[in-house]
């Protein structure tokens, strides 16, 4: 009997709330501050059902305008949930907020690595691929500063609760697992197509790529760096994508060891009532797939109860 290739779906914690990505839907659970949880579906946007999905590096296009957009409406969604119709975030300040939040994050990412990577140069005067390997560590060292320095807020710390709900609800529906709490609740909170995992693969692909352009100067590098952020996004999303298929090497599994270990910096373990909110984020996904086979659909439509 030929395996049925069960599709590639992923996720990401929201406020209070689960998102679950499909082919062609967008689903998101989220538990309101009475108690109940509130589902919002979406079709995804032309971008998902173009030509891009099937070539080779450029799909990892998607997986930005992911992170950048869908992910970023849906957070916002979830904020509103939380605060109501009162104090809804939306229109021009949304948007100054969003602009504002990257240009820093491109800063403490982009410009503060490299600029200290230069500083090591002039007073050390190494060779420009020990420099090179330095500034990818100290890129690394901030990003792992910055997530457990945030990891420690509470609030946080919950939506790091919701991301180990999303994994585990991922694994356990792809173990062939039934979806209720009282189960998925075994399953693990590391998965190998993880964002967290995503972020080390791409600080690591940018030693690689940034090492030809240490000779430049400062001013001149750092354009050229973040004109290379959607390439180097391309190339991680590859290698993840490749790993995730080729698990049953044991070689593979060696290899993504530390993008798993890195995700337990943004994965904590969820309450029943957080998996409940996933799982219910997940069916409401995977009932507006079209293409779902029957099979599938049978074994995840089941009632939940805690």
């Amino acid at each position: 009997m030929t395996k049925l290739k069960l599709p590639a779906y992923g996720g990401q914690a929201l406020i209070e709330g689960v998102l679950m990505r499909g082919s062609t839907n967008v689903a998101a659970a989220m538990r309101a501050p009475d108690g109940k949880i509130e589902i919002h579906t979406e079709k995804l946007s032309g971008i998902y059902r173009s030509g891009l999905r099937k070539i080779p590096f450029l799909r990892g296009l998607i997986i930005l305008w992911d992170a950048l957009v869908l992910g970023t409406h849906f957070l916002t969604i979830s904020a509103n949930v939380q605060s109501g119709e009162d104090e809804k975030i939306e229109g021009p300040a949304l948007y100054a907020t969003l602009a504002f939040s990257l240009i820093i994050g491109l800063g403490i990412f982009v410009l503060i690595p490299s600029a200290l990577g230069s500083g090591i140069e002039s007073l050390t005067h190494l060779s420009l691929g020990w420099v090179n390997l330095i500034e990818g560590i100290i890129r690394l060292t901030i990003a792992i500063g910055y997530i457990w320095l945030i990891g420690r807020m509470p609030e946080i710390n919950r939506v790091f609760s919701y991301h180990g709900a999303e994994h585990k609800t991922i694994n356990a529906f792809e173990a062939g697992a039934p979806l209720n709490p009282e189960v998925v609740k075994n399953y693990s909170v590391e998965h190998p197509r993880c964002g967290t995992g995503f972020l080390l693969t791409v600080v690591i692909f940018s030693i690689l790529i940034f090492s030809p352009l240490r000779s430049l100067a400062f001013w001149i590098r750092v354009p050229f760096q973040l004109g290379l952020i959607p390439l180097i996004a391309c190339l991680a999303y590859e290698y993840m994508r490749w790993t995730a298929d080729h698990l049953n090497y044991g070689w593979v599994r060696i290899l993504i060891t530390p993008n798993l270990a890195l995700q337990h910096l943004t994965t904590r373990e969820p309450t029943l009532e957080m998996l409940e909110v996933s799982i219910a984020s997940f069916n409401a996904m995977i009932a507006l797939e079209a293409a779902i086979t029957e099979p599938i659909k049978e074994r995840v439509l089941e009632p939940q109860n805690i």
